[in-house]
């Protein structure tokens, strides 16, 4: 299980975040303990109003619990979890919040304490909470006999091409698949061993070198989206330097994306707007149906939900029924009667409440597992889509290579033409 956490402020924009529904399709609010509100925003401003009386800026403590996307997690190996956090971290009995996520076919949870002593009115010191978490990550994956990532065994082996929330949202806007960005510079890095190498190979996938205004060297997407070229390949500013030469040698990225819209867009723009078309309009039934299967699994919850509601109050009936008043209550309590019925009501309270979660637990699952099926055939075209739009800012480049090098016949003397130019395949 994958544990990410940082110490923040702002409890009413991380009480907004956990509960979006826009980007989370399931939401489920598990736990708020040590609150007096009993739901997630009151307990998020009891927290805040508690801090008031303390120095610390950073009053709340969160962790997101990711599980292997192809583990069935049962709730209590959450709880589990967050019970070891808190104490390993100093955080036992702390008002705490538990919230559930799916998006993708994919559920995890996080956690968020509050750092602030109530007796004490001080925060919860967290020295090296990072080191604590990853040991603690570890020995869930042992522990749950999950398959563990080859890069926690072994930070050497850790997937290159893993990006950051920045990178995917800068790739986002470009319509281009993050990874793909990645692995392209990457490939180029491999391939080249200098500056002229690079920017060339660059070029071959779409992309140009050019000087950024406070990262050194970065490249430039036909839509004049810049990427950091040290934190793609890994490297330090000085290492990207020493291999590629003075940044200032080459154009600004103003000027790049000058000379892209005056050479290359105007002619590919209409293909890629195309290209892009095509994909929405292939994503458009997709996204219908996971609308379609959002909705039909909220419906399922909320019927168990019901239908778990309606059998416990009948059942808690049933055993208050069994506790007798009176005269004959005083007689139970004599002759003990009355502590084996509340005995054999604790414990049946406790099977059903396990019952209820085991029920819950296996409709999540199976719903996961008909979401997770979706979810492969739209990962599949956005692939495909990120390749198309790919290919395209490869055509781009070879347009501007076959221009700069002459290869063009002059039709009328005004207009040039390239010659037989590829049009790209739009249909596939």
């Amino acid at each position: 299980m994958i544990l990410k956490a940082s110490q923040r402020s702002g409890a009413k924009q991380l009480g907004l975040h956990l509960l979006k529904t826009e980007e989370n399709e399931h939401v489920e609010i598990h736990e708020v303990s040590g609150f007096v509100s009993d739901d997630l925003m009151g307990a998020m401003k009891e927290a805040h109003a508690l801090s008031l009386g303390t120095k610390c800026k950073q009053f709340l403590f969160s962790v997101s619990l990711n599980p292997p996307s192809t583990e069935s997690v049962r709730s209590e190996v959450f709880e589990r979890a967050c019970d070891v956090i808190e104490e390993r971290l100093g955080l036992k009995g702390q008002p705490r919040m538990i919230v559930f996520h799916e998006k993708e076919g994919r559920r995890h949870a996080h956690a968020v304490w509050s750092r602030i002593d109530a007796e004490t009115m001080t925060a919860k010191p967290l020295p090296f909470f990072k080191r604590t978490l990853n040991a603690i990550a570890k020995e869930l994956y042992l522990e749950n006999g999950w398959k563990m990532p080859e890069g926690f065994r072994d930070s050497k082996l850790r997937d290159p091409r893993n990006f950051t929330l920045d990178e995917w949202q800068q790739a986002k806007r470009a319509d281009l698949d993050a990874r793909e960005v990645k692995a392209t510079i990457q490939e180029c890095w491999a391939v080249s061993d200098n500056g002229p190498a690079f920017a060339k190979a660059l070029e071959e996938r779409g992309l140009f070198l050019a000087q950024g205004d406070r990262r050194g060297h970065v490249a430039v997407s036909i839509e004049g989206e810049v990427f950091a070229i040290a934190r793609m390949v890994g490297q330090k500013s000085k290492e990207v330097a020493a291999r590629l030469g003075d940044p200032k040698s080459l154009r600004s990225v103003s000027d790049t994306v000058r000379f892209i819209g005056e050479a290359v867009a105007p002619r590919l723009s209409r293909y890629i707007s195309e290209a892009k078309r095509i994909a929405h309009n292939a994503m458009k039934p997709l996204n219908e149906r996971k609308q379609a299967m959002k909705d039909a699994h909220a419906q399922e919850r909320k019927l168990l939900a019901e239908k778990q509601r309606e059998r416990h109050l009948s059942e808690q009936q049933a055993r208050s029924a069994r506790v007798r008043t009176g005269a004959k209550g005083v007689w139970d309590i004599m002759t003990g009667r009355y502590f084996k019925v509340r005995k054999q009501n604790e414990v049946e309270a406790f099977f059903g409440l396990q019952r209820d979660r085991a029920q819950r637990h296996d409709l999540v699952s199976a719903q996961l597992k008909e979401r997770q099926a979706l979810q492969q055939e739209i990962v599949r075209l956005r692939e495909r889509s990120a390749r198309q739009v790919l290919g395209l800012y490869r055509d781009a480049a070879q347009y501007r290579r076959m221009v700069r090098d002459g290869q063009f016949e002059r039709d009328g003397a005004e207009r040039v033409r390239p010659l037989a130019p590829r049009g790209p395949e739009l249909g596939r």
